[in-house]
């Protein structure tokens, strides 16, 4: 109970490009779900790409005292080339077109959870609104 306000307080006063990387996360998870293979090779490879990748862009966007100043900011860093590579390994071959799945049923599953997602955020955006006024 005691995480339900400031949950409902950051979804808020989310930005809207922070609303996509969000979704962005919605798709990587239901596909993980549908698709989760338990090959380490996966998994490790990932978090080496993460690993390259996270601390070219650290280096990219002010290096380490950068870095040190918005932790959720390098989470991000480390945690996008992650699901990226992640993501890349578990659709290989299975149809995708893009990022969409080839079934119907998973696409309809995954974009509305994110549908889902971004109008829970606009009605709190509102319900917010209507109580400063």
């Amino acid at each position: 109970m005691h995480l339900v306000a400031p949950t409902i307080r950051y979804l808020s006063n989310l930005p809207n490009g922070k609303v996509v990387l969000w979704c962005y996360l919605i798709w990587w998870a239901t596909t993980v779900l549908h698709h989760f293979d338990p090959s380490p090779s996966i998994w490790l490879n990932s978090v080496g790409i993460s690993a390259v990748i996270g601390i070219a862009l650290i280096l990219s966007v002010g290096g380490l005292r950068a870095a040190t100043r918005d932790r959720w900011q390098t989470f991000r860093l480390f945690a996008m080339p992650f699901c990226v590579s992640s993501f890349s390994s578990l659709i290989k071959g299975k149809g995708f077109i893009l990022v969409f799945p080839p079934s119907a049923t998973e696409l309809a599953t995954t974009a509305g959870l994110c549908v889902a997602f971004i109008a829970l955020v606009i009605g709190l955006r509102k319900a917010r609104h209507a109580t400063s006024a």
